[in-house]
């Protein structure tokens, strides 16, 4: 007898309603803890089994849906100009390669935000760090991103455990290109959920609005959505992107409810 699919509805949080998608933050950083500047990214999307995600996610959060679905991302990037507050940017250690693989939620108090699965880093004091005060979950990883002409090819393997790994490797225009509704729902995204000392919190960020050019991908391998504990990925990406970067101030933490409630 063949297994019917139920259509997947998120459990009631008591929510105040979903934030509108923004290409810009709702919300000011009034204190800034971190700031940082992001380049040279590539986004790959897939459908993914919301039944699947909301088992991943941290208390107090369910899987954001777009059209009824949600989605699974692998993002390459080059991370510079790493500086705490205020104070300058860190040399060589403020500078590495991320590849991260994230999930969609949204919380009680209807903010949108990512749910990183991994973070892959080829810096191994970040990835203590990011594990020791955020509980962010960071493994040191060999990462390399090289231009050749007008082509981008990023590739990552683990240092240590088991040898997951991934690979993009695209064809970027010159020409701009504006994001679709699918693309605005995957990118405007102004926070994080994760879970730490028992605690769910959210950790708002602001930056520019997106600019995207367009990009065609040409090959990618990958075992890091299957190692986050997701399904591995069938067939093509749905959604494609590059983006030349941007820069990018994240805020303090700010706790969730234990109860669920939303936050006055």
């Amino acid at each position: 007898m063949q297994r019917r699919r139920l259509a997947y509805s998120p459990p009631s949080l008591r929510a105040r309603p979903v934030e509108a998608l923004t290409p810009l933050a709702p919300r000011p950083v009034r204190r800034v803890l971190f700031r940082q500047r992001w380049r040279d990214l590539v986004f790959l999307h897939w459908p993914a089994d919301p039944f699947e995600v909301a088992r991943l996610l941290p208390a107090g959060t369910v899987p954001d849906l777009y059209q009824g679905r949600t989605y699974v991302g692998l993002v390459f990037f080059r991370m510079d100009d790493l500086a705490f507050g205020r104070t300058p940017a860190l040399p060589y250690l403020g500078s590495f390669g991320e590849v991260n693989v994230r999930l969609y939620s949204r919380d009680s108090s209807g903010r949108r935000g990512v749910v990183f699965r991994s973070l892959d880093c080829d810096r191994l004091l970040p990835v203590l760090t990011a594990r020791g005060a955020f509980g962010l979950p960071y493994r040191w990883s060999r990462i390399s991103g090289q231009w050749f002409d007008n082509r981008l090819l990023y590739s990552t393997n683990r240092r240590r455990g088991a040898r997951a790994g991934a690979r993009v490797w695209l064809d970027v225009e010159d020409e701009p290109v504006a994001a679709g509704p699918l693309e605005e729902f995957l990118t405007q995204r102004w926070g994080l959920h994760e879970r730490f000392l028992g605690r769910t919190y959210y950790l708002p960020n602001t930056h520019p609005a997106w600019s995207f050019r367009k990009c065609t991908l040409l090959d990618w391998e990958d075992d890091l959505v299957a190692a986050a504990g997701l399904s591995k990925p069938q067939g093509e990406p749905v959604s494609v992107l590059y983006a030349p970067g941007l820069p990018v101030r994240f805020g303090t933490p700010v706790p969730l409810p234990a109860s669920g409630m939303p936050l006055d």
